[in-house]
């Protein structure tokens, strides 16, 4: 019988990728997805279906069992949310009371991989200091901040457990950077303000390829995951408009323009109770002046080896676009 493995934010873009990586290895795969949750992309796949109460520790220690699951990587989380507190429940309240979901006496239970994300370290305080593991934390936004919390809450757990920080993650299906190629494919190529930044990417099937080998290996641990390179702020777009043979309106919105944006937007959706698209906040994350993070522990310790870099990374998720007719 094959071993078991239980993914959470299985209806998501990330989620694909992992459930895919999983069956690659063999591994019978739980999805956890929500009542709600759009699912027709998985339907031709031979998963099965669980309904997780992230609230009732109980309840989702029976279904583990009942399951007998030997591993889980835990993906689901909030991105946007409108309070501080909205992202703690979710990303880090919900996340510990999966692990202490888990019954260790039963014997079958392996390890956990939790997906957290570079942004709960934070940016470089500098323009050329690398982010490495050892970095003191120091996260701009509210999602990072949750994202550590969580960290900080599931290292108490004792569970067999890796953290994976990945970079900004981008591959077919993603629809955030997504926006990127949409903006460029239709001639323009905006930035926030005029200074130097330096970036890092991740495919998503890097992500899932890594997540899965991090179960079967002994170590433990916090590992920033990457492509292994760094980007200036104009790469990303440049390397779009060459592979989709188009030309693009590049120009610099002022910085205080934006934050008049982001406020007007915060304010007319917080009326209906609504997380917005640009933030104050997010703009300490989208103005960064550096992202760039070492992956050798990773590529030492989970023996990862990215396939992707930015070029054929974006080359193989604008063929998916473009064979779905989003591009």
């Amino acid at each position: 019988m094959s071993e078991r493995a239980l993914i959470t934010g299985a209806s998501g873009f990330l989620g694909y990728h992992l459930i895919m990586a999983a069956l690659d290895k063999h591994l019978d795969v739980y999805a956890a997805i929500r009542k709600n949750s759009q699912i027709e992309h998985l339907k031709d796949l031979p998963v099965k279906y669980v309904y997780l109460n992230y609230d009732d520790v109980d309840a989702m220690s029976k279904i583990l069992a009942d399951n007998a699951i030997n591993y889980i990587i835990h993906a689901a989380g909030a991105t946007k949310a409108v309070k501080q507190k909205d992202y703690d429940h979710v990303n880090a309240t919900y996340s510990v009371n999966l692990a202490k979901a888990v019954n260790m006496k039963g014997g079958y239970f392996k390890k956990m991989v939790f997906i957290s994300s570079l942004a709960a370290v934070g940016p470089s305080a500098d323009d050329v200091t690398v982010i490495t593991e050892q970095a003191h934390p120091r996260p701009v936004t509210a999602y990072g901040r949750s994202k550590l919390l969580a960290e900080n809450e599931l290292s108490k757990v004792a569970i067999p457990l890796t953290i994976l920080r990945p970079t900004a993650i981008y591959g077919p299906r993603d629809k955030d950077i997504f926006i990127i190629l949409k903006t460029v494919s239709k001639g323009f190529d905006p930035y926030i303000g005029k200074f130097l930044q330096q970036l890092s990417f991740v495919h998503a099937r890097d992500v899932a390829d890594v997540a899965v080998q991090a179960l079967f290996l002994n170590e433990s641990g916090i590992y920033n995951i990457a492509d292994g390179n760094s980007y200036n702020r104009y790469q990303f777009a440049d390397t779009a408009k060459k592979i989709l043979n188009k030309k693009a309106l590049r120009f610099h919105l002022p910085m205080h323009l934006v934050k008049v944006l982001a406020y007007f937007l915060e304010t007319t959706n917080g009326w209906v109770n609504k997380p917005s698209v640009i933030s104050r906040e997010k703009l300490h994350e989208l103005a960064a002046k550096n992202w760039s993070c070492d992956i050798s522990k990773a590529r030492k310790e989970l023996n990862f080896s990215p396939k992707y870099n930015l070029e054929n990374g974006l080359k193989d998720s604008i063929v998916w676009y473009q064979n779905n007719k989003l591009l």
